[in-house]
């Protein structure tokens, strides 16, 4: 089970023209500074992102992606770092590796590796499935209120029963509620602000001419995290479920997972989106689910190859019962496998096979690689 080579191939697969947001519309959603870049300034299909191809001697391939925003001289110590190992001497649940950005994709190569290897499924490894199918929603960013009714009619009409926005206090989100609930009257709505409703007035105002129209299933990130006290202020004034994303994917920003703790001990939020590798996730979902919280697992607006573990690590899940962002094959131009994955609304399907259960498509890595490295033992 000796590493023998990886092949780290960076790629930039566009969306599909018209699925983002309005046309009269265009507001990037990287949050984060990029390559001298500001926050906010750089729309998400426009950044690379990086394949990997694990090879064991034997010739079993895991297969790993990162999250966009790469560090090639991270990938570059990581995959040396790796390169030659043998897995055998590898604990997963604590891979020999720093937890940096590039980390989740890394690891993620590793169990689908092991996992092969074994004749098992990731599933298998972390703990065997609860469920075979994983609730998605749909999804879309800033729309104009005359669009939004019938974008949300074609969704329900496709047979999703959950929606979520990306949105800022410039949206009428009121007015697209009522839109939804005319066109699509079935249809819950996530609406996630990303924390740019900035003040306690503003989003108790929002909330509460939201809970009148009565379709939004909880407000995501509302406010910006750091303001703990009208955290617990908006959550008591206003009806609607509140949710806090944590995010494991940027460990410059975040502290491994300790801030999901203050909020079991402050009751501040009502449910969780989770962004986080396979050994991560499984550790906030143990402790969601010994608070009975519900989850769902977050996304950048994945490719396929994420999206399987994201699967996989929802299925393994007591806690992740709310409807996951699993929507990136819907979203991009190709999900750069050679089975899509099995998305009929408003589920996605748990792959069948060992490891993820999903192989690359060859033509497609070449189709959208704008670079390549490969890594060989010294």
């Amino acid at each position: 089970m000796q590493i023998s080579r990886i092949r780290a191939t960076e790629v930039v697969v566009p969306a599909h023209p018209g699925v983002i947001d309005s046309p009269s519309i265009h507001r990037p959603l990287h949050n984060k500074p990029w390559k001298g870049a500001a926050s906010w300034s750089v729309q998400f299909d426009e950044m690379p992102k990086v394949i990997l191809e694990l090879e064991l001697r034997d010739g079993t391939v895991g297969l790993g992606e990162l999250y966009r925003a790469h560090d090639w001289e991270s990938v570059d110590a990581l995959a040396t770092a790796l390169v030659g190992l043998d897995l055998r001497s590898v604990t997963l649940q604590d891979v020999p590796l720093p937890r940096v950005h590039e980390f989740d994709g890394f690891e993620m190569a590793i169990w689908d590796a092991f996992a092969r290897s074994h004749a098992l499924r990731v599933v298998d490894l972390l703990g065997g499935p609860l469920r075979d199918r994983v609730a998605v929603s749909a999804w879309s960013s800033h729309r104009t209120v005359d669009d939004v009714g019938d974008l949300v009619r074609s969704f329900a009409s496709a047979g999703f029963t959950s929606v979520k926005f990306k949105c800022s206090i410039e949206d009428d989100v009121v007015a697209w509620c009522r839109a939804i609930a005319e066109r699509a009257p079935t249809m819950s709505v996530v609406l996630d602000p990303n924390g740019r409703f900035e003040h306690l007035s503003e989003a108790r105002a929002i909330g509460l001419a939201l809970a009148e129209i009565g379709n939004v299933a909880c407000l995501e990130d509302p406010i910006p995290h750091w303001m703990l006290d009208e955290w617990s202020r908006l959550r008591s004034a206003v009806p609607i479920p509140l949710a806090r994303h944590i995010s494991l994917a940027y460990p410059q920003y975040s502290d491994r997972g300790s801030e999901a703790v203050a909020i079991f001990r402050s009751g501040t939020a009502d449910m969780f989106n989770f962004t986080a590798g396979l050994s991560d996730f499984r550790r906030l979902d143990h402790a969601a689910d010994l608070f009975n919280m519900p989850t769902w697992h977050g996304s950048q607006v994945d490719l396929g190859i994420a999206e399987a573990a994201y699967l996989h690590s929802c299925a393994a899940a007591r806690a992740c019962v709310q409807p996951s962002d699993i929507f990136g094959r819907l979203i991009r131009s190709h999900d750069l496998l050679r089975r899509p994955l099995r998305i009929e609304p408003p589920y996605a399907f748990l792959p069948d096979g060992d490891g993820l259960g999903v192989e690359l498509d060859e033509q497609a890595r070449i189709e959208f690689r704008t670079a390549e490295k490969e890594y060989l033992p010294q």
